[in-house]
């Protein structure tokens, strides 16, 4: 379960929480990628040989034609005797395959026959595959034509020899610049690899030339999955309608409708897959792992007796269950399910990778990293996701541990000694009040790790940087997310990102894992409103904006919409408002019997029905009256002329424009913009003061509050200046600098009451923590409260934070210890102070007292 970053991710946004966004390689992949698809539609190219015809056949799904194609062809031929293998192979018929290229490769050992041979072999789990590939790829060093390069290379891949496949495959291209089947299948090696931007330059040649290559659209598909799915869906349904027979193109689109929650759909795909191929071991494990997380036991057990039946060794029928099963929040059971597919492949470097990850996930980074280690000792090859994992765990190794109860904190060592009492008493709090509310106790210990560098955040939880609209990830008994030095202070709110991924704890576990995802996520962004209401508010206005151009989400989409980055930080807040109307309709305890119906393995139209009585369409109509009633005015605030177009209006006019419209936001704050431009400051108060009060929750520096605040500055009115920073930040809880002023303007004005200027210190830290400025002011305040406790803990956060004068530092934590009746670290830390200022006065007189033994 991600969290978004309501500033930086209109996109933005991962899953586990899900739907994880490979955000940095966006530049290097959708752009080239649109770039080919713009000229798909380019005319197709006619063939120019009649072995040509028979591969043209054969990738556009026409397999009766290559049969009859190759009938006139030299039946001789390995090649000619390898494309009517596949067309056989692509139908299931493996027996008859074998039997047409069996006696080929024998006479011709290093054939496109006998390459043939050997994958098919390998699918079907064949001791011999291994010599049968050894042969085609040995005379690699001989070969001097592409096609023998590419041979050799294909059967290099199958066998786990990368590095030598990625150098014949780069001499292949060189040799055949033009060939569509050398650049895919090198595509595709890039693609298992994860060097996506290299992979798109392969599938992007072949594309510009012949835009009805298919295993290109589908190798293109694959690449943008995670980036960009409603793009990929459509590259991919782009090659079903040049070849609806493709299996790869269904299966592929089947695992997308399962992303989106469509399992229905999911399944007919995979039925259309069947139908072309019965034998279908992919589509076969897809089918396992749907009957695995709807918790079909036996239907499970039986399709993963008919993947076996065709291959004993298929160790993958139980890796991609136990994939599904991790998106699913299931990751305990995903371990299990990775440990018997090693039962079968016990060499398998995927799975083991795989295991990696899913013990990552359970907290058990030991495990973790002994899986990782073993899969690239037995595939060296230059994977920069298992080496990520391995780099960033070796970082992880050099955190300090915090443990309290039930919670384990990694904290980096630049950080943990500020940060750990603050994150800690959080937690705590965040736990103890969902728990009580939600009549639940999550199962520990729940790991919390907290990273200062944003893309070692992003490999803990995907294996690669990026995720740049993440802030945190849950899942289940695992907390992942950025430090507040991941960002600069004010661009999130860390408080409340671990707030929201503390909530998933609650839901996942306590749906055993089953939540879908509109409900969990839906569920933490309302608890963070809760807990804290200028937590939330930043989407308000932006989704009075999107109700205005009607692109709000049907409630039926909403599960669909966490995985297009186009719709993601909405789903997350209409999801917010769902479970908001669920509470108000049902009562928190609907609510709680809703989570504990998934629990029972129920999907949502079952759960809605079974708990609360109700749909998607009947809450439908009740969510529309609930927003009309939240966002009506606000909503109605902002209809009317664009930004842009009010800009341009000289100002007589404008001024005429907003007499007539005296209800458009917009135009108050365009008046109010003008008039302050054109040196009429008192005019231009009177426009923001209007804007304020039909939108009061604006914020940014050019909210109406933010903009009456600088001209007051301006003016020099201090008081006014306050009034207006005081209202900016409840509404605004990200801008630390206007919190800053606020208590500059507030010490200016000789405020000393800490009951009005602690709490624009505490926001202050809330945002940046690492103000030891502000640490010093509220350990003072906390000490004329008679509270010497808080006041040790925020002095011991200054002392870490490297303060100027040291001496004073250890003096005021002395101080507090003092209060608190630590004599022997009162001590200890006065001495600390003389020894920087020997003739410091403070620490002086508290040594004294502390000597004699007086109070």
């Amino acid at each position: 379960m991600t969290r978004p970053n309501w500033l930086k991710s209109r996109w933005t946004q991962f899953p586990p929480s899900r739907a994880f966004c490979l955000a940095a390689l966006v530049a290097g992949v959708v752009v080239p990628l649109f770039a080919a698809l713009l000229i798909a539609q380019a005319p197709r190219r006619a063939s120019t040989s009649p072995l040509e015809a028979v591969t043209r056949a054969l990738i556009e799904g026409r397999y009766d034609e290559v049969d009859a194609l190759s009938e006139k062809l030299d039946a001789r031929d390995p090649g000619v005797v390898a494309l009517k293998a596949r067309a056989a192979i692509a139908r299931g018929r493996y027996a008859e395959a074998e039997s047409v290229l069996r006696p080929v490769a024998t006479r011709a050992p290093a054939s496109e026959a006998a390459l043939e041979l050997g994958l098919l072999e390998q699918m079907l789990g064949r001791a011999g595959a291994t010599v049968t590939l050894e042969r085609v790829a040995a005379p690699r060093d001989r070969a001097v034509q592409a096609e023998g390069l590419a041979r050799s290379a294909r059967a290099l891949r199958a066998l786990g020899r990368f590095q030598e496949s990625n150098a014949a495959y780069r001499d292949a291209a060189a040799a055949a610049p033009a060939d569509a089947a050398i650049n895919t299948a090198w595509g595709e090696l890039f693609l298992e690899k994860y060097n996506k931007p290299e992979a798109l330059k392969s599938f992007q040649a072949v594309l510009q030339r012949d835009p009805r290559w298919t295993p290109a659209l589908l190798g293109s598909a694959r690449t943008l999955a995670d980036e960009n799915p409603p793009q990929a869906i459509s590259v991919a349904k782009r090659a079903l309608e040049i070849n609806p027979s493709y299996v790869d193109a269904h299966v592929f689109l089947a695992s997308q409708a399962v992303d989106a929650d469509h399992r229905d759909e999911a399944r007919q795909l995979l039925e259309k897959a069947l139908a072309v191929n019965p034998s279908s071991l992919e589509t076969h494990a897809w089918l396992a792992a749907l009957d695995y997380v709807e918790d079909k036991e036996k239907d499970f057990e039986a399709e993963v007796a008919k993947a076996l039946a065709v291959s004993p060794s298929y160790g993958e029928v139980y890796r991609v269950a136990g994939e599904l099963a991790a998106r699913n929040y299931r990751f305990d059971e995903a371990v299990v399910l990775a440990r018997r597919a090693l039962t079968l492949t016990p060499s398998d470097p995927h799975v083991l990778a795989d295991l990696g990850m899913h013990l990552l996930r359970t907290g058990d980074e030991p495990g973790a990293r002994a899986a990782i280690e073993r899969s690239l000792d037995l595939d060296p090859f230059d994977d920069i996701v298992r080496k990520n994992l391995l780099s960033m765990m070796d970082t992880l190794d050099k955190f300090e541990t915090v443990r309290d109860g039930d919670l384990v904190f990694r904290l980096s060592k630049d950080e943990a000694s500020v940060l750990k009492e603050q994150a800690v008493a959080l937690a705590h709090q965040a736990l103890t009040t969902l728990s009580a509310r939600y009549e639940f106790t999550p199962r520990g210990p729940i790991l919390i790790e907290i990273f200062p560098r944003h893309d070692d955040f992003a490999v803990r939880n995907v294996g690669l940087p990026g995720m740049i609209g993440a802030l945190g990830a849950c899942f289940g008994r695992v907390v992942t997310m950025d430090s507040p030095k991941a960002r600069p202070p004010g661009s999130f709110q860390w408080e409340a990102t671990l707030w929201h991924e503390l909530a998933h704890v609650i839901t996942i576990q306590m749906s055993n894992q089953r939540v879908p995802r509109w409900l969990t996520e839906g569920i933490s962004v309302y608890e963070e409103k809760r807990a804290r209401p200028e937590w939330g508010r930043e989407a308000d206005v932006d989704f009075a904006q999107r109700l205005n151009r009607g692109e709000t989400l049907k409630l039926r989409d909403l599960n669909e919409a966490f995985t297009s980055p186009k719709s993601i930080s909405l789903a997350y807040f209409q999801a917010s408002l769902l479970v908001d109307q669920l509470v108000t309709t049902f009562g928190e305890a609907g609510l709680r019997k809703l989570l504990r119906t998934y629990a029972l393995g129920l999907d949502t139209d079952a759960a809605l029905k079974t708990a609360l009585n109700t749909d998607f369409d009947r809450l439908q109509i009740g969510f529309d009256q609930s927003v009309e009633r939240t966002f009506g005015s606000m909503r109605r605030a902002f209809a009317g002329d664009d930004d842009q177009k009010l800009a341009a209006m000289p100002l007589p006019e404008l001024k005429s424009y907003t007499a007539d419209h005296a209800g458009s936001y917009p135009a108050q704050m365009a008046l109010g913009r003008a008039l302050r431009k054109n040196a009429e400051p008192d005019e231009a108060m009177r426009a923001f003061e209007r804007a304020a009060s039909l939108v009061p929750v604006a914020t940014g520096l050019n909210s109406p509050h933010a903009q009456m605040a600088q001209i007051a500055l301006e003016k020099k009115d201090r008081a006014r200046a306050i009034t207006e920073l005081q209202a900016f930040i409840e509404s605004d809880f990200n801008s630390v600098d206007a919190a800053r002023e606020l208590a500059s303007l507030l010490k200016q004005a000789g405020a000393d009451d800490p009951a009005r200027l602690g709490p624009v210190y505490e926001r202050i830290i809330a945002i940046d923590p690492f103000d030891g400025a502000a640490h010093t002011m509220l350990g003072r305040f906390a000490m004329q409260r008679n509270q010497p406790e808080v006041a040790s803990r925020e002095f011991r956060a200054v002392l870490a934070l490297g303060p100027v004068d040291r001496a004073v530092a250890h003096t005021d934590l002395a101080e507090s210890y003092f209060k608190s009746g630590k004599r022997d670290d009162a001590k200890k830390q006065t001495i600390a102070a003389l020894e920087i200022a020997p003739t410091y006065e403070r620490a002086q007189d508290l040594l004294l007292k502390l000597t004699e033994g007086r109070p």
